[in-house]
């Protein structure tokens, strides 16, 4: 996939006009957002501060590591905020399938209602694709109508084609969501990366498949940053993906920018 060819088709599309102003976009993102804390200083307080934010902008979720995840759920409880919890060994993903599933079990158990893994990307990389497959899997089976986030960490890709290839065995394997990047690593979510990422699922579609979520994340915490992906989100898989159950935007620091730009703050 070559991807001069990929930066021009998008060049094209962000060139298009939309039948939304921008205010109206701002107001329609803040439903998507998975307000996000991921980090080794993350405390009850800033955790139920977080949560408190969701509720002020009636955001999609809030996604923190699973120690939190109880106190996620209660905060939210009766409000249809998603509690969501990264499980699997993240950022890296380098645990035994059993500690994976043991870390999936628990955060179901504490409530949460969806989990966002990282693909296996040393035995993806390494060409064994049958095992990063198998454990989206397991996983899927243990999460059972949970939505499943699978994240590619598509920076850590050597190319589109790679990510195409990530995104097709993730989607085969059951991931309900894709999801660009953990944050963690130096390139996060790219114009580029999702786009590949959503001509997969268009591509899915078309052939029959169920509706694929995706989700964005990493790096993008200002309204300049996150209008490209709604407009090739809205260019290539329309209206229908509009809804938080199938968009999602990862991030800790854009709420309150959406906010200012839907007059809301």
């Amino acid at each position: 996939m070559d991807i001069n060819t990929v930066r021009k088709e998008i060049a094209d599309i962000l060139n298009e006009p939309l039948p939304f102003s921008e205010q109206e976009i701002c107001a329609r993102l803040l439903g998507f957002l998975d307000l996000t804390t991921l980090e080794g200083t993350d405390t009850h307080a800033r955790v139920r501060d977080l949560c408190q934010k969701a509720l002020r902008y009636r955001t999609g979720g809030v996604c923190v590591y699973p120690y939190y995840a109880g106190l996620v759920a209660e905060t939210l409880k009766g409000s249809g905020i998603r509690t969501a919890c990264v499980v699997g060994g993240f950022p890296a993903s380098q645990l035994p399938l059993e500690l994976k599933l043991a870390e999936a079990r628990y955060v179901l158990a504490q409530g949460a209602d969806e989990m966002d893994m990282v693909l296996a990307q040393g035995a993806f990389l390494e060409g064994d694709s049958r095992r990063a497959g198998d454990e989206i899997k397991a996983m899927k089976a243990v999460c059972g109508d949970k939505h499943l986030k699978v994240i590619l960490e598509t920076g850590a890709l050597p190319d589109l084609d790679a990510v195409a290839a990530a995104a097709r065995l993730a989607i085969s394997s059951g991931a309900d969501f894709i999801k660009t990047s953990t944050g963690k690593i130096a390139v996060s979510a790219t114009p580029e990366a999702f786009y590949v990422m959503l001509r997969v699922i268009k591509e899915h579609h078309e052939q029959g498949g169920r509706r694929i979520g995706i989700k964005p994340a990493g790096g993008i915490s200002t309204v300049e940053a996150v209008l490209p992906y709604f407009r090739l989100l809205y260019a290539v898989l329309g209206e229908d993906w509009l809804r938080p159950d199938l968009f999602r935007i990862g991030a800790s620091r854009l709420a309150d920018a959406l906010a200012k730009g839907a007059g809301l703050a």
